[in-house]
């Protein structure tokens, strides 16, 4: 079984491990009664098991709905709130006095020296600060009015390019009420995507941080010729001389004394309609320049409300931690979900997240074990992180320690998928594992790229709460799919969301169809609500991947290859641009020979990539530095971290590795990477290699790795 194959082997000697399972049979038996009687596991147990989402007809390729959305979609979250401005009043109006956004003070900064030389920003945060439903909405209406004072007109375009944080909440509310269109922008964006978004759009005015203007802006301003004002979020910048004339810098609490003392005037505000366009969100894109999607107010209404129904008990007292970038989709619809039911959302940063993050003093605390969030959004790449660090702290423990922890791990992974719970072994066992994310995490939602089974099984095991899989698009508002929360099965993304239906339209060449056994497959389609207006000024990219069916219905093609199992959930099996046809006609899945070997020790990032001209797969690694400075120091090579890297033999050593791993995971034999390129430096998003998402741009490795795909393949590559 697939939980088998995912146990932790331990070296117990056999006749104490037949003592060790005598006795945790016997522990089963006598507390099964009592955990059935008074847990609610048996109805969890129940719904699992039942069927989540139905086609709505017979034919071949019919689209499935989820059963609860059967014959209507749902559309609206609260009746008669169909704009995001009547959203957040509603909930302003019925949580006024509750905390909302929570900013931990700065008490102190450090600038710690490192042994090589380099010198690193430490910080010293305080407790959250927070401001209550009614504190935000009123510097919102403050905001949007001395945004009118400065000249923004209503549906015209205005750009934010800025951290994660309260300000920015705060600012995208603001935009909502006075229907501004929101021009989002990666905070880790290169010069001449931001120039490009920037220019395309044609904005005026762009709200960011002090930060971000010297390190990002100020080396661009001068290619943006229709500038006019740039809004500090943090307060006044030491220099803005270096500025082209007809720029004005403001802080944004400059601009809310405007609005508070202007007021609305005479002039009623224009309110937004349900089509006006909300956002502008600009797609890092794992290909090419980004693109800026158009999404409208009952798009993003229609996402939310599809998300919020898979999260059960979804209220007042959850608290979520915002660290992902506001940019990205996935980040913004969690925070709006939380803002209309009630929930506290506390920021924070990827830098600042756990005690251990890299910009927290040792010994001081991060912001999780301060906020203790009940709710929590992750990419895979974080969770990936996380599997993998705890993963070497077990491999360091006392033999004893190990061999406690593997055996309470394969019980609880086999307790899990049975649907049973553990709570001996949660409180016992799992307890330190768990206060790494604060301790009280209910629901962790995972999204923006697929998450391997065993990453996901860890964080179900070892924070002792459910995974929920999410799959979505910035052209779907972010929605698509979730999975149930007592859905413990693993690589699936769940059945779709009550906001939308999902087809399966045949992909000839993959040779996927939706009349396929057992399960039918295809490329995936998005119906609903929440699928967006399309492509910013891209009217040829949009007629490609949006369609509207007879009956009004817009549908978005989505370039990913699904299959939908007996129960109405929806699986990821391929990518139409992840396929390579090999010289000898074999079709290889870069993103499934990625999933192979990703979670090795060893490798901290693989990129597969394959040329139809030749008849072998090869590989781009960024190797786990400890585990190759091991292995190195195994095979007797000395060198530097470079050397070690550019090392032929070290090279070889680490193929073998992968190709054990890749045969374990029945990787065919021309899926298996035959060369490999080790890559000293990681690929973060600054570099320009990943999106911020974590997902591999393609286009830009393969530009990158140019010289060694040529030396791998002999000059003749095409």
């Amino acid at each position: 079984s697939q939980a088998a194959k995912m146990k932790l082997k331990h070296n117990i000697n056999p006749v104490l491990l037949q003592f060790i399972n005598f006795i945790v049979l016997v522990y089963s038996l006598v507390t099964y009664i009592p955990w059935y009687i008074l847990s609610g596991s048996r109805q969890a147990i129940a719904k699992a098991k039942q069927v989540k989402a139905r086609p709505v007809n017979n034919k071949p390729g019919g689209a499935y709905r989820s059963v609860n959305s059967l014959h209507c979609l749902a559309s609206v979250l609260y009746p008669g709130c169909d704009t995001l401005d009547k959203v957040f009043k509603y909930a302003k109006t019925k949580y006024k006095d509750k905390k909302l956004l929570g900013t931990r003070e700065i008490l102190k900064e450090e600038d710690e020296i490192q042994p090589s030389g380099k010198v690193f920003k430490k910080v010293i945060l305080g407790k959250y600060t927070w401001l209550s439903y009614e504190d935000v909405y009123i510097k919102a209406v403050n905001f949007g009015n001395g945004l009118a004072v400065l000249g923004q007109q209503p549906k015209t375009n205005i750009a934010i390019f800025c951290e994660t944080r309260a300000e920015w909440m705060i600012a995208a509310q603001a935009c909502f009420m006075c229907n501004y269109q929101l021009v989002t922008l990666y905070a880790t964006l290169g010069g001449p995507a931001i120039v490009h978004g920037l220019n395309e759009t044609e904005v005026t005015t762009i709200i960011t941080s002090k930060e971000l203007m010297q390190t990002k802006l100020k080396e661009i301003v001068s290619q943006v010729p229709l500038l006019r004002h740039i809004i500090t979020v943090d307060g006044k910048p030491t220099t803005w001389s270096e500025f082209p004339k007809g720029v004005i810098v403001h802080t944004m609490a400059s601009v809310q004394a405007m609005g508070a003392k202007a007021g609305t005037g005479n002039k009623q505000p224009s309110r937004p309609v349900p089509s006006d366009i909300a956002v502008i969100m600009y797609t890092s894109g794992s290909t090419g320049i980004p693109k800026g999607v158009m999404i409208s107010h009952c798009n993003i209404i229609a996402g939310i409300t599809g998300m919020a129904e898979r999260i059960p008990n979804l209220g007042e007292k959850d608290i979520y931690i915002g660290y992902l970038p506001l940019a990205h989709v996935l980040e913004l619809s969690a925070e709006l979900v939380c803002l209309s039911h009630g929930c506290r959302i506390g920021y924070s940063s990827p830098q600042t997240l756990a005690d251990q993050s890299s910009k927290i003093k040792k010994g001081s605390k991060g912001d999780v074990t301060t906020l203790k969030p009940t709710l929590m959004a992750a990419v895979p790449e974080i969770m990936d992180r996380i599997y993998k660090n705890v993963m070497n702290k077990v491999n360091e423990m006392t033999s004893f320690q190990r061999n406690l922890f593997i055996l309470a791990y394969n019980y609880k992974m086999e307790q899990i998928s049975k649907g049973y719970t553990t709570p001996l072994c949660d409180s016992l066992i799992f307890r330190k594992v768990r206060m790494l994310l604060g301790g009280k995490i209910r629901v962790l939602l995972c999204g923006g790229a697929p998450l391997s089974a065993a990453t996901q099984r860890f964080m179900n095991i070892c924070f002792c709460c459910p995974v929920g899989q999410g799959y979505g698009l910035t052209e779907s508002a972010g929605a698509g799919t979730i999975t149930e929360v007592w859905d413990y099965t693993t690589g699936r993304v769940g059945a779709p969301l009550v906001c939308c239906e999902i087809k399966l339209m045949n992909w000839e060449e993959g040779g996927y169809y939706n009349t396929d056994k057992p399960y039918p497959r295809g490329e995936i389609l998005i119906g609903g609500q929440n699928v967006t207006v399309g492509y910013y000024k891209n009217e040829a990219r949009t007629k490609k991947d949006f369609t509207v069916d007879e009956n009004g219905q817009r549908w978005l093609h989505t370039g990913d290859i699904g299959e939908f199992h007996h129960d109405g959930c929806l699986k990821i099996i391929d990518r139409k641009k992840d396929l390579v046809k090999l010289q000898a006609g074999e079709y290889v899945s870069l993103g499934k020979v990625e999933a192979a070997l990703k979670n090795l020790p060893l490798v901290d990032n693989i990129c597969a990539y394959a040329s139809s001209f030749h008849s072998y797969v090869i590989g781009f690694v960024v190797p786990n530095q400890k585990e190759l400075a091991e292995l190195a120091r195994k095979k007797g090579f000395k060198g530097t971290w470079e050397e070690i890297c550019n090392s032929p033999e070290m090279e070889k050593e680490v193929l073998k590795v992968l190709a054990e791993a890749a045969v374990a995971a029945n990787l065919e034999k021309f899926e298996i990477p035959v060369k490999i390129r080790l890559s000293p430096d990681p690929w973060t998003p600054e570099t320009g290699l990943v999106t911020d998402a974590f997902k591999l741009k393609r286009k830009e490795l393969t530009a990158f790795y140019q010289p060694d795909i040529e030396r791998m393949y002999g000059k003749n590559v095409k």
